[in-house]
């Protein structure tokens, strides 16, 4: 019996490409054109940057990560940092939030390419309807189930990475270098700052892999190396991508065709060819990640938040425990898909993370003599990750309000239900334990 789980283990490469997969299906395809709307030629060094912010984190995630073995991921950092207390609850119920977005990103990443493939007039209400029938048919998909291979999902990244070195090889062969070089100009410099802090959430997928830790092989060896690995294969396709998009299409037309800036982009070293290649990785890579989003952390971050439980492993049969969960997420994410524009769920996206990863850090800094880490470190990447969370909410203010108010709308919507849940059903996480059955509240 004890050999049969360890096959079901996932190894080093299954869980790399599991990240991998998210992070590429998350921004490179969905808000590309957004990024150039607003670093233009800069690009390229906007994702050098948001690296480096996923990579203070990613210390956090990698040293917790691999001794705290939870599928409750950061929740389970938080509770044996701070214990149980509102804010706990209200960080659990802004992870199942940023679900609730991201889904919202996603339907409105594959209209961009879905409807422009087909010819189909690209209008508010075609997008719209799009949007609506995707996100229906995910959940029904996730109502009926369906098995999930980590096999399956690292062939499915190798196809999308292929896709990507295509691209990359063959804008490489037809850059023009003057349009990759960076402006130093002090508005474009503050737009660079600007753009780093909102793609933020383009390595934000790494963060699955301390959610998937009761499922991996010698978890702590293997989570820092996933964790670390990931970011920097991630980090080598956004820039490559960025380099030859910015070198052969003018940054003006990648704003005209934010919605699917990376088909425009392969057009004139790969052709018609090019703009349905790219498409349809497009579309294959933002319907996985949507599925997963939808199939596993949604319902599992919202039955955490609802039930006050900690799922002890991620398996099917519990994702249905809470079936409303399904509904409710999906009924917003169409929402927010309906109400708000792509650049504005993107920076919605990055200010609820980055929250939750003040919290985590924090937390981290109180067990660092417990599980190791610099505290000087980690104190410093407190630091920088609070201003980078300013930073992205004075850009929401200055140039996106509605990305502004409901970037706050979230964080007091969580609390005030929070602490109603905690006043009227006497709400906590003390039943919470990891895989040696140790209690995750201190």
């Amino acid at each position: 019996m004890l050999k049969q789980i360890k096959k079901k283990k996932l190894g080093l490469a299954e869980v790399v490409s599991l990240a991998v997969g998210t992070m590429i299906g998350a921004s490179i395809f969905s808000i590309f054109g957004v990024g150039a709307r607003i670093a233009g030629k800069n690009l390229p060094e906007v994702f050098v940057l948001s690296a480096l912010y996923a990579l203070i984190v990613a210390y956090t995630y990698a040293k917790l990560g691999g001794k705290i073995i939870s599928n409750a991921g950061p929740i389970a950092f938080v509770l044996k940092g701070i214990g149980d207390n509102i804010l706990t609850g209200t960080l659990s119920l802004l992870i199942w939030l940023t679900y609730v977005v991201s889904v919202a990103m996603f339907a409105k990443g594959f209209a961009g390419y879905f409807l422009p493939l087909l010819n189909l007039p690209v209008t508010n209400i075609s997008i719209s309807l799009t949007e609506v029938l995707l996100i229906l048919f995910f959940t029904s998909l996730n109502f009926f189930g369906s098995k999930a291979v980590g096999r399956a999902e690292f062939y499915l990244v190798l196809t999308k990475l292929i896709i990507l070195l295509l691209f990359i090889a063959g804008g490489f062969l037809t850059i023009k270098l003057k349009n990759a070089v960076p402006s130093f100009h002090p508005d474009h410099l503050k737009n660079t700052l600007y753009a780093s802090v909102v793609f933020f959430l383009s390595y934000m997928g790494f963060g699955l892999i301390v959610n998937a830790s009761e499922n991996i092989k010698d978890p702590e060896k293997n989570i820092p190396r996933a964790i670390y690995i990931s970011i920097a294969i991630v980090t080598f396709i956004y820039v490559g991508v960025a380099l030859a998009a910015i070198g052969n299409l003018p940054v003006q037309r990648l704003i005209e065709v934010k919605e699917n800036a990376l088909a425009e982009a392969s057009r004139p070293f790969l052709g018609s060819f090019g703009f349905i290649l790219i498409s349809v990785g497009a579309l294959i890579s933002i319907s996985s990640a949507m599925n997963a989003t939808i199939f596993g952390g949604a319902n599992i971050s919202y039955s955490l938040a609802r039930d006050g439980e900690l799922p002890e492993i991620f398996e099917r049969k519990l994702w249905f425990k809470s079936r409303e969960g399904l509904y409710i997420t999906s009924g917003l994410s169409i929402l927010v898909a309906l109400l708000f524009h792509i650049n504005e769920i993107a920076s919605i996206t990055s200010s609820i993370f980055t929250i939750i990863y003040i919290v985590v850090i924090f937390s981290h800094y109180k067990l660092a003599d417990r599980y190791g880490g610099n505290k000087f470190l980690i104190l410093f990447n407190l630091v920088v990750l609070s201003g980078i969370f300013i930073t992205l909410l004075f850009y929401q203010f200055i140039n996106q309000r509605p990305a502004f108010y409901g970037t706050l709308s979230a964080a007091v919507i969580a609390f005030l239900v929070e602490f109603l849940f905690r006043k009227i059903r006497s709400r906590n996480f003390k039943r919470a334990k990891d895989r040696e059955g140790n209690r995750l509240t201190s």
